[in-house]
């Protein structure tokens, strides 16, 4: 859950043609008329946004000296309206994070994941879009709670969320690999089970390897009496995605977070979305546990997630 739950797969080879009709997006919205030059939102190059990735099409996938996907069209939508120059950088997962923690960036990106041991070393955006809890399976198996998932053999990426999740699964065995790619694969070859990875990557790899034989499918969220027994399960169910900066980055948060307030209500978030084959009904409509996560602890008491 990048996520993103966390060091994301690299499936950019898989679904390049999936991401190319996004490309004029990311070139165009790297190159804003003006660049600011009084260093308003105090990013480490004045009037330039540096933006961590690692290639997760189609989240976030470099192209060019720009990126795009979901998470890149959105950040550079937003970079434009705030005159800021996108400047990309590639790394892993891994990298990312720690690159925003010591201000080597100054965002990060990629269906990340809101957590509350996140937010202790850096700061997060309101989300620009939830994430429901996706699992990629064999085709003709069907997984619909927690329960069924007892005993079985799980994979996801090594420091994704769900790793926590699957440790308490009742017999379940945890297979974590370096990308995605690893639980496709071992997947498509039954080595797997269930592939707990984000929606829109199953989706891609479902149209770019048919020969895995793989179907997506939503689990049923816990209840609150099944997160009481086990915490970690809270990560089974929809997350909040967000844009992940350093702690030194008030004003620059505030000003993105308003944007993507302004996106949802003009309707372009519904139209980035759906572009990328998303339902708006489940990525743009927050689920009624996610206000009070972060109300007191990165947001006020009287904090609402954004919704259409």
């Amino acid at each position: 859950m990048w996520t993103s739950r966390v060091p994301r797969p690299r499936l950019a080879g898989l679904v390049a043609g999936l991401v190319a009709i996004s490309l004029a997006t990311a070139c165009s919205s790297s190159e804003p008329s003006a660049a600011a030059q009084d260093n308003t939102f105090g990013t480490i190059e004045p009037g330039v946004l540096t933006v961590a990735i690692q290639p997760y099409a189609p989240y976030t996938d470099k192209q060019g000296d720009g990126m795009s996907g979901l998470d890149a069209d959105i950040v550079n939508a937003i970079a434009q309206r705030l005159k800021l120059k996108v400047k990309v950088e590639v790394t892993d997962f891994a990298g990312m994070l720690a690159g925003v923690q010591s201000r080597r960036y100054d965002m990060t990106v990629g269906g990340i994941a809101w957590t509350a041991e996140r937010e202790k070393s850096g700061l997060f955006t309101d989300p620009p879009y939830y994430s429901p809890p996706a699992m990629a399976v064999q085709s003709g198996k069907t997984y619909q709670t927690v329960n069924d998932l007892n005993g079985l053999d799980l994979g996801t990426v090594e420091g994704y969320v769900w790793v926590k999740s699957i440790q308490e699964v009742p017999g379940a065995k945890l297979h974590a690999y370096p990308d995605g790619n690893g639980v496709l694969d071992d997947l498509g070859a039954s080595r797997i089970d269930v592939g707990f990875l984000d929606p829109l990557i199953i989706l891609a790899a479902q149209q770019a390897r048919p020969e895995l034989k793989i179907a997506t499918q939503y689990l049923t969220p816990p209840t609150d009496e099944e997160v009481k027994a086990h915490p970690a399960y809270d990560y089974f169910r929809p997350y909040m995605t967000a844009f992940y900066l350093p702690k030194q980055a008030t004003a620059l948060e505030k000003a993105f977070s308003e944007e993507i307030r302004k996106m949802y209500a003009s309707g372009e978030m519904t139209k980035l979305v759906q572009k990328y084959g998303a339902d708006p009904g489940q990525f743009l409509k927050p689920a009624p546990t996610m206000a009070k996560t972060r109300q007191g602890v990165d947001r006020p008491a009287e904090w609402t997630p954004p919704s259409v």
